[in-house]
């Protein structure tokens, strides 16, 4: 039935298939007399552990974008595109510093009520709503279109409808049992992706080795690769001159070498890990010590994701350049799926395993917080304002099956174009639109007690029109060349501002617009949060782990610079 697959790859697929179908049942047994208890559906009853919060995190975060995704980037660009990783390690202490303690005082427990709750109404149903079509029609969708191509490309390329419904009938059997099962089957899911993801490293590090005479040796493979492409081993992405090609030009707009680390990258990370529901529903139902020491955790894990999801695609680009690979499936997106070509049976099956257990665990994640908006900041609040507990389980549950169904709907024939603009691409472009204002409005109405509920709806708009315009017309409207910044030929006859620093110009523009319309308002905001100092305050192990995670960050930086 496969040319690539066999009954052992299969068999070790089936295992994982049962363990996590076993686990997450017993899990829900277990849950089953807080059955109707939306708390308990919603938020996992406030009873998830340090290291259940940080697995969850990260089996909800990896998924196709990664493997294929940033794969796909460590094939084109190196291991600039890691920085992706150490930031939001970064990012992650500060969320667990700053960010989650405010959350938890004020008892949020979604976005859209932490919208309500300091600015109005009208800005939380505006956001909620936005929201709920963004996570749907771009991150449900690449999510499965991207994991769907990825196993259809190894199960011999015929089975694409059948591989999306089934990760999706997948997804939605762990969904459906609420948090608590979303999260404890993550612990699963990330194990699995991580010790299938180092698999597959080693294995393809080894086959480097082999075939440039150096021995089945991981470190000798390592060496190779540092050798044969040490372009590819630069955090910075040099700013490109008059003599620079086209393939040079296209590599900076997609990482802009410093000017990346100014604002694009860290309004990226601190958005999606500090104003995401998709995420930080996870710390909102504990206290906060369990909180923090998960993030925490989660940063800590994030170190090593570049090893599972970057190394392989800088491996196939040294035996595609080589010539020990035919060429790529669908581009860069294919460097991945190629690099598992290699793999010997059942090992084959262990990594098929891991990239099921990535995308099914940000499926369902994705779609629980989908519910969890939708139940929580439109339905209870707008349709149905009496809802019972029993009610609003149910209410959830036709929710998750309603977006995962538009999901397959939208991915059937990539309606989206998803596949002609690659899916790292495609999440970050549509994402990247919105999360200049987002994050201003979030850091101004955490941190700065003037902010009134005005500026933050300006601000949103503000933000979403900036970066349209960044984006898409001001090389055409300003010139290729201004003080602010400097649009580049993107070999399709335009010009183009490099993706990081169009979402800086929008996110300053979008501060100095909304401080300005705080200023215009009320002196004195009633819907302020008071913040105090002992809030902030971090224990000694807290300190330990931060610390620790930041020399190792240090440490790579130092040798890759």
């Amino acid at each position: 039935m496969s040319k690539n697959l066999v009954f052992a790859d299969y068999a070790v697929f089936i295992i994982y298939f049962i363990i996590v179908s076993v686990y997450g049942y017993v899990i829900y047994r277990k849950r089953e007399k807080n059955e109707h208890d939306a708390k308990a559906y919603f938020l996992a009853e406030g009873t998830l552990t340090w290291w259940a919060i940080g697995a969850s995190l990260i089996a909800s975060n990896i998924s196709a974008e990664q493997f294929i995704g940033m794969s796909g980037e460590g094939f084109f660009l190196g291991i600039a595109v890691a920085a992706y990783e150490w930031i939001a390690a970064i990012s992650l202490i500060i969320i667990a510093i700053w960010f989650i303690p405010v959350y938890l005082k004020n008892k949020i427990y979604t976005m859209p009520q932490f919208l309500k709750t300091r600015y109005n109404e009208s800005t939380a149903l505006i956001m909620a709503v936005f929201w709920l079509f963004l996570y749907v029609f771009v991150n449900l969708t690449s999510i499965l279109y991207l994991g769907a191509v990825a196993i259809n490309g190894l199960a011999g390329g015929e089975y694409l409808h059948t591989i999306m419904i089934g990760l999706a009938v997948f997804a939605l059997l762990i969904s459906l049992g609420g948090m608590k099962v979303v999260a404890y089957t993550d612990v699963i899911q990330v194990a699995v992706l991580i010790i299938g993801g180092l698999v597959t490293t080693y294995i393809a590090l080894t086959t480097v080795g082999q075939f440039f005479g150096v021995g089945q040796d991981a470190i000798a493979g390592f060496n190779v690769l540092m050798e044969k492409a040490p372009e590819h081993f630069k955090m910075i992405i040099p700013r490109p001159t008059e003599t620079s090609s086209q393939l040079e030009i296209n590599k900076y707009l997609t990482f802009p070498g410093m000017m990346s680390y100014l604002a694009g990258i860290w309004i990226i990370n601190l958005n999606y890990w500090g104003c995401n529901q998709y995420i930080t529903q996870r710390a909102l139902g504990a206290d906060l010590q369990t909180a923090r020491t998960g993030i925490l955790f989660a940063g800590f894990l994030k170190l090593l994701m570049p090893v599972i999801v970057m190394l392989p695609g800088i491996a196939a680009f040294v035996l595609y350049e080589n010539g020990h690979l035919p060429q790529l499936v669908g581009g860069k997106d294919g460097a991945y799926s190629a690099v598992l070509t290699f793999l010997p049976t059942g090992l084959k099956g262990l990594s098929v395993a891991a990239l099921t257990a990535a995308i099914v665990a940000s499926l369902a994640g994705k779609v629980n917080s989908i519910s969890t908006i939708y139940t929580l900041d439109v339905h209870k609040k707008y349709i149905q304002k009496n809802a019972s507990d029993r009610s609003q389980v149910n209410i959830g549950r036709y929710a998750v099956f309603a977006a995962m169904l538009l999901a397959v709907m939208f991915t059937w024939n990539d309606v989206l174009g998803i596949g002609g603009v690659g899916g790292f691409t495609y999440i970050q472009k549509y994402t990247g639109f919105i999360s200049p204002g987002v994050f201003a409005m979030f850091i101004l109405g955490m941190f700065w007690k003037r902010t009134t509920g005005t500026a933050a709806i300006v601000g949103v708009i503000a933000g979403f029109v900036l970066s349209v315009l960044f984006n898409e017309f001001a090389p055409a409207l300003f010139g290729n060349e201004t003080l602010l910044y400097t649009a580049w030929p993107n070999g399709k006859g335009g010009f183009e501002i490099p993706f990081h620093i169009c979402m800086g110009l929008s996110f300053m523009f979008t501060m100095i617009l909304m401080i300005a319309v705080s200023f215009a308002g009320p002196k004195i905001n009633p819907k302020a949060f008071d913040l105090d100092t002992e809030m902030f305050k971090i224990k000694p192990q807290t300190t330990v782990m931060i610390v620790i995670t930041l020399l190792i960050i240090f440490a790579l930086y130092a040798k890759f610079w």
